[in-house]
Formats: structure tokens, sequence, C-alpha cells
């Protein structure tokens, strides 16, 4: 399911886009990432605290197996997770899956040479991207499954422990799995009743889990060290940032 291109309706991927300070956005994207700023004005920094656990996730992923898909990969502000999984591993194969247009006006087709390689996609409809993707990914070796800031607009009546599991079944022995995803616990009564009100007129509403269900979501995986934490906090380094007072939790597990 690929989005109606309408530049007069803010589109996650374009806001996430604005906030870390890319250029592919139109007035309706910035104005509500700026109703959003001002409601936590913290927002930038989980924002980039999470795209430095992408490097972080991805750079190891890229090291153990050879090919990346990268579900809601949004518009590839630079360094992007075929940036980042090539420059570990000349050889990967990364492949993302979007639905909005922008995000596909990106694509191109594996195998026409270097660049961002993506498929459309919705990730609520598991089952269709799985498909979208046979003939591109080898199924019968290990892929990186990269759910990273996605799980979260997802809502409950889509499950997002149904989405995962759908991916899960498909995935090889020794394949990694990949996700971040905001959570209600630990976080400031104001904070949270700024994030409701600045919900109540979003494209995409974010969804905040227990800790424990986004941990849920890992069943199946063996975690890789240090397991689920604040996604500044795994295996950080001089960029890993400090925490908000809105979290985002993140992990890697491995399938065997």
């Amino acid at each position: 399911m690929t989005t109606e291109f309408d530049t007069t309706k803010p589109s996650p991927a374009r806001v996430h886009d604005f906030i870390l300070g890319g250029r592919d956005n139109f007035a309706a994207d910035r104005a509500h990432a700026d109703r959003v700023m001002r409601a936590f004005p913290e927002g930038g920094e989980l924002a980039w605290a999470n795209r430095r656990f992408m490097w972080r996730s991805v750079r190891y992923c890229a090291t153990h197996v050879g090919q990346i898909v990268d579900v809601g990969t949004g518009i590839p502000t630079s360094p992007n997770v075929a940036e980042v999984a090539t420059r570990a591993n000349h050889g990967s194969v990364v492949v993302g899956v979007d639905s909005d247009p922008v995000v596909l006006s990106y694509g191109r087709a594996p195998g026409e040479g270097e660049g961002v390689h993506i498929v459309p996609g919705d990730v609520r409809e598991p089952e269709r991207v799985i498909a979208a993707l046979d003939g591109v990914v080898d199924w019968s070796r290990p892929v990186a499954l990269v759910l990273i800031g996605v799980l979260h607009f997802v809502s409950d009546e889509d499950d997002p422990h149904r989405v995962v599991a759908a991916f899960r079944e498909r995935l090889a022995p020794g394949s990694l799995l990949v996700v971040s995803h905001a959570t209600y616990e630990g976080v400031g009564e104001q904070t949270l009743e700024r994030i409701r009100n600045a919900n109540a007129d979003a494209p995409a509403p974010l969804h905040l889990r227990a800790a424990e269900e986004i941990r849920a979501l890992f069943d199946g995986t063996e975690p890789v060290e240090p397991g689920v934490v604040d996604v500044h906090l795994w295996r950080p380094d001089a960029l890993s940032g400090q925490r908000t007072d809105l979290r985002v939790l993140g992990g890697v597990g491995r399938i065997s």
C-alpha cells in the first residue's frame, strides 16, 4: 500500500527528515514538525539518538550477515542504512521498504549499480512486503531485518507483534532482528501529556508501549548484548548522546 502523494498532508518520513535537518519535506511537514518540537523540545535530540543507534546496530549487522532489509526506511538522509552497511561490509545487499512516494522516488532496482534500493510496501502488511521482496532477498540465507522507529506507528489493532512474527517466520537461522520503539515507562506525566496533545492531529500517531511489550517483540530470538535498553546505551560510543524524558528502547536479537 503506497501513500497517496499529497504535499498538503504531513508524512512521518518527511517530518523525520526535517527534524534531522534534511531537505526532502514540504510546508505541511515542517509545520507539523514545529508543533511536535514545541510540544517536545527534546525531540530532535531523541531523533538523533535513535539515528545513532541505527548506525551502531547496522554496523554490527553488516559484519555478521550479507543481506539487510530496512522496513520503514524513510528518506535516505546521509549516512543512511545502505551507506553504513556497505562501509562495514562492501558486499552487503541492502533493500529499503516504504510506502511514502517521496521515499520511493529514491528507489533503484537491485542490480542497477550503487544507490538506495527501495521497494514499495507498508509495515502493517508484512505478507505483501515479503512477497515484494521475493526474488530480491534470498530468504534461505541470514537477513538482518531492521525495524527502527517504525513499530510505534503501528496501532494495537494492526498489532506490531503480529507484524514481527510474520517476518520472523521467513528468516533463516543466523538472521538478526533490529527494533527500536518508544515507551511510556519512566517518562514524566507532563511529557506524556505533551505527546498526547501532539498525537491529536498527527498523520500517524505515536503508540507508546510498556517495556515488556517491546521486549516481547524479540520473542524467539537470542538477545545480543546488552539486550533491549535505551537506544543511547546500546553499545554506546562518543556520539551516542544522553537520555531524554521520552524514552526509546532498542535492541538486536539473533534467530537460532
